[in-house]
């Protein structure tokens, strides 16, 4: 960790004591915040001098749901590709969520003092909503939407909170972990009817095993080529 960085987390270690948890990984400081704590914090962090985050560069929503699961094995998979849905899926070392499936995240960025940070709230999935930051942020109009329409999270305060990327008639979030891969219903263009129609998914759901050419192999077919 880098000594701007290590100072950072310190001072909003220090100004928000009572209200935030900081960690340091990769060189990048992360602050979990409280969902009702938000709107002060974030506040503090863009108009306070030692801190002055003047700009919010994006907000995204996470599903946790299968946090810590895994059903990729590269290790002992063979030559032929990813061992991948045999048997139970295998655990992998994580940090526990205490139960809370969704999580905002923000990114902050201080142009003045050549810093970054990154907000994190957790939330429940039986209360799925969190201020709206456009107040502070105006750029976060859109990031909230996409947030919105993909996992479901709800903006409180947001003045127009309405899906960005998917049809008007979308049923569902489809970036939560439990919607389906093949989707609810597909749709096409129907000629006679002169109108966009929705129809039962026509597709079979099946596991794809992509083949995998390993590093010894590479340098193989490399050789043989040259020769």
């Amino acid at each position: 960790m880098s000594k701007a960085v290590e100072a950072l987390s310190a001072r909003i270690q220090a100004r928000f004591s009572d209200h935030v948890v900081t960690h340091t990984a990769l060189g990048e400081l992360t602050v979990e915040v409280p969902a009702q704590q938000l709107l002060s914090v974030a506040r503090a962090l863009r108009d306070e001098e030692e801190f002055f985050f003047e700009e919010l560069l994006d907000v995204c929503g996470v599903d946790l749901l299968t946090y810590g699961e895994a059903e990729w094995d590269t290790v002992s998979a063979s030559c032929t590709g990813f061992s991948r849905a045999v048997g139970k899926p295998h655990k992998i070392k994580t940090q526990p969520q205490d139960g809370q499936r969704f999580a905002v995240i923000y990114h902050l960025l201080s142009v003045k003092n050549n810093q970054r940070v990154r907000l994190k709230v957790m939330l429940d999935e039986a209360h799925l909503i969190i201020d709206s930051v456009i107040g502070l942020w105006a750029c976060a109009d859109w990031y909230e939407r996409e947030a919105f329409d993909l996992f479901g999270i709800m903006f409180k305060g947001h003045p127009d909170l309405r899906r960005l990327l998917t049809d008007y008639g979308f049923i569902g979030h489809p970036f939560r972990k439990d919607f389906p891969l093949q989707g609810n219903v597909e749709m096409r263009y129907d000629t006679e009817k002169r109108r966009v129609v929705y129809e039962p998914v026509s597709i079979e759901l099946r596991t794809l095993v992509p083949r995998v050419i390993r590093a010894e192999h590479a340098v193989k077919s490399v050789t043989e080529g040259e020769g």
